[in-house]
């Protein structure tokens, strides 16, 4: 068959239509979809895309928040944020290439030139600490980040940058916060202080987590002041604030391009104190006073020469709130201004920066082989046990309110002959025929070690517990050998040493050496908890140091609950019995005091570099028949407890009732004799026959 060439080109022709139809057909179709995405990108993703963009060629610069105050409990100022101007060097692209560039030399000799006229001669810098400050080797911050270059700018500095900025590149004026403590040092240890976030995020937990924080507004900033100890510590992300915002726009080169845009900071919120300024300050006042008293007395009862410092709690019984928490001596907490310490500060205060009413502290000696001749601020209860270890006998069923016991001035346990060991009171003394309240009222070392120590060891286990551990557990009710949960970081929850008696004596040993408080050393805000324990009869309160948490603009966004721990369940006669002893304890210091008040001294031994050191310890409560305030005084190497101890806690309750009240009023009577008296008085001077004073003493035969 033969090939027509007409049909051929026909078919040619047609073939061709069609595949210029079908190009048509995709190219349209492909600019169809060109357009919708156009379309889409433009409509719809275009102000996400937009905002993207943005942020690219943004750099946001987070501006120190501004943090929030400390007051007491009448609203004095503590610690406060006050303003200061701050001159900042922001690093410019030309000068980034050169570790010391001659233009930032010329602006740092410029700066040089107006901090000596116009400066502060205390905050004199010179051109090569002003190039240090400009960090232009990048150490400590990136290129964008603005170099802080000087805090505390005169107002003549201030005047003279503002007129001149344009001769100075790369320079800004910033308003910052600064701490401030009152001069009065109130409470300081309890307080706390700040240091600088770049010298304490690697080494604290708390600090090392927040440089994860991925919100511009509470991200940490490098210089930021941060607490590191006490209330400002503890309360860190309420005091802080949120940071301000500053947003620059830049080119790809990094040059700022248009205006900024400043988010300011967000003041932190406030904390009102439950500590009372005037029994603080009090309170502080008396033990330093005390101190050098008995430092020096010709009272040979009275006299502790190696007395150096003293703490002291005072709770309320019914709300757990603390008004007075002294450590001292203390120290002006200004030192700590910008958020570091000097090496000669640190060298003078070194040993009072940590709070002694909750840690570990000794007195102000130069080297470890001096300090181990001295006892801690974590001290043994001494005879300030004996309340707790009659009513743990009385509950336990060892004796009754009835029983009597034949004191005959010593009580022995042991192997007779080679281990035997000789338990006798103080001064030699025989108190004949005693029930439990007049043990306690004549601190009786033979009774607590017969009718409750020795007896709970020979009674034995209980319920698969050994007599130790029924010992523990009354100890832990009460608040001792376990965390008050106060809160305050790095409380200590005392010594227990009663378990480690028994397995390298005996059980024996260790609850008769305990039962007159010789086997567990503890602090002294346990102590004060203890005593409100036995004030409130067995409910064991929170101690609290925050009555109230406002907001910047002076809202109340947290308020005080009281919190009851535990509550231990006795009769009551049981608490009427070791009242009844409480009440007849002889104690210096409290002559002419106008309310009833329960009370036990107590003179607590330690070995300390083979030498005996006795420490003062006192607790008391009043007014005896409804407690409102409860006092704990710990005096190392202070002596017998009625002469080293009672006399501050006497000026502690006066300092409370006539600020606050101890019947709920203020006793205005008082608080004017309060007034006119020198503030170096001490709280009492009568004698007080040593013979009737409460004392320890464990002899070994």
């Amino acid at each position: 068959m033969q090939d027509d060439p007409q049909k051929r080109e026909i078919d040619n022709r047609r073939n061709f239509t069609f595949r210029l139809n079908f190009f048509f057909f995709i190219t349209f179709a492909l600019f169809s979809l060109l357009i919708v995405r156009l379309a889409v990108l433009q409509f719809v993703e275009g102000p996400s895309l937009s905002a993207i963009g943005v942020d690219t060629s943004t750099r946001k610069n987070q501006i120190p928040p501004i943090r929030g105050n400390i007051y007491d409990a009448n609203g004095y100022p503590i610690a406060f944020s006050t303003s200061t101007q701050s001159l900042y060097y922001s690093i410019q692209p030309s000068t980034r290439s050169k570790k010391y560039d001659d233009a930032a030399r010329e602006t740092a000799e410029k700066l040089e030139e107006v901090f000596q006229k116009f400066g502060d001669p205390k905050l004199e810098m010179s051109v090569d600490d002003i190039i240090r400050q400009m960090d232009l080797d990048f150490q400590r911050n990136y290129l964008y980040v603005p170099r802080r270059i000087k805090s505390g700018l005169t107002k003549a500095e201030v005047a003279y940058f503002m007129e001149n900025m344009s001769d100075f590149t790369g320079i800004e004026i910033m308003e910052e916060s600064v701490r401030n403590y009152d001069q009065s040092s109130i409470a300081v240890q309890l307080v706390g202080y700040l240091k600088k976030y770049k010298g304490v995020r690697l080494d604290n937990e708390f600090y090392k987590n927040k440089m994860n924080e991925t919100d511009p507004t509470l991200k940490y900033l490098e210089e930021e002041e941060v607490g590191l100890d006490g209330l400002e510590f503890m309360y860190q992300d309420v005091l802080r604030g949120k940071n301000g915002l500053k947003t620059y726009p830049i080119n790809n080169q990094e040059h700022i391009i248009g205006p900024m845009r400043i988010t300011n900071p967000e003041k932190g919120s406030d904390l009102y104190l439950t500590i009372n300024k005037d029994v603080q300050l009090r309170t502080e006042e008396a033990i330093m006073t005390h101190l050098e008293k008995i430092r020096t007395s010709s009272n040979r009862y009275e006299r502790a020469e190696y007395a150096q410092t003293g703490f002291a709690v005072a709770m309320e019984v019914d709300t757990g709130k603390v008004v007075a928490m002294a450590s001292m001596p203390d120290y002006d907490p200004n030192i700590w201004a910008g958020g570091r310490i000097s090496p000669e500060d640190y060298e003078n205060f070194g040993y009072v920066l940590s709070n002694g009413t909750i840690r570990t502290v000794y007195g102000p000696y130069k080297t470890t082989e001096e300090r181990n001749r001295h006892p801690s601020s974590i001290v043994p209860l001494g005879s300030t046990m004996k309340p707790l270890t009659v009513l743990l006998g009385l509950n336990e069923g060892l004796f009754t309110t009835e029983t009597r016991y034949n004191d005959t001035g010593a009580f022995y346990y042991g192997r007779a002959g080679t281990h035997q060991v000789r338990i006798g009171n103080s001064q030699g003394k025989v108190y004949g025929y005693i029930d439990g309240a007049k043990a306690i009222e004549k601190s009786s070392n033979p009774f607590m070690a017969a009718m409750i120590g020795n007896a709970l060891y020979m009674r034995g286990p209980v319920n698969g517990k050994s007599s130790v551990e029924i010992w523990d557990e009354y100890m832990k009710q009460f608040g001792l050998g376990v965390s008050t949960e106060s809160g305050l970081p790095g409380e200590s929850a005392g010594v227990i040493e009663y378990f480690g008696e028994a397995e390298r004596a005996s059980e024996q040993s260790a609850l008769v050496q305990a039962s007159f408080g010789q086997q567990g050393r503890y602090t002294t805000l346990q102590l004060a908890q203890y005593a409100a324990t036995l004030a409130n009869r067995g409910a064991r309160v929170k101690p609290q140091f925050v009555n109230e948490i406002r907001d910047a603009d002076g809202n109340v966004i947290q308020g005080y609950t009281p919190e009851i721990l535990n509550t231990i369940d006795i009769p009551e006669k049981y608490w009427k019995e070791i009242e009844t002893g409480m009440s007849k304890v002889d104690v210096q210091g409290f002559e002419g005091f106008e309310h009833s008040f329960n009370r036990k001294t107590g003179t607590s031994e330690q070995e300390v570099s083979k030498r005996r050191a006795n420490n003062a310890v006192f607790i008391a409560y009043a007014p005896a028949d409804k407690p409102k305030l409860a006092v704990a005084v710990v005096i190392p190497d202070g002596g017998f407890g009625g002469y080293g101890a009672a006399p501050i806690a006497r000026q502690i309750f006066d300092a409370y009732d006539a600020e606050i009240g101890l019947t709920g009023v203020p006793n205005k009577v008082l608080k004017a004799k309060l007034s006119l008296q020198d503030q170096n008085a001490n709280g009492g001077t009568a004698d007080v026959n040593a013979q009737n004073m409460e004392d320890n003493e464990v002899t070994q035969q």
